[in-house]
């Protein structure tokens, strides 16, 4: 599945709230995420409108392989 090439780093914090993702600090324009199952986890979401294609496929290809989800599988339950 591609990857939406409109979407803003507000609008993926909102989706990722989805898997249990909350914000934790935030410092200039950089979002940190944190999610505690099934271990631990930290990434940094830009606040930029829009995220750059590479930037975002780098997220959803980490969040990916912490959640044990195919990217494609992730993809689709978040847009």
């Amino acid at each position: 599945m591609r990857l939406p090439r409109d979407i803003s780093g507000a609008e993926l914090v909102k989706r990722l709230g989805r898997l249990g993702y909350h914000a934790t600090r935030q410092t200039g324009s950089h979002i940190r995420l944190t999610c505690d199952l099934p271990y631990p986890h930290h990434v940094t979401v830009p606040n930029h409108d829009p995220l750059r294609a590479g930037t975002l496929a780098a997220i959803i290809s980490e969040i990916a392989v912490v959640q044990r989800l195919d990217r494609d599988e992730l993809t689709r339950q978040l847009f």
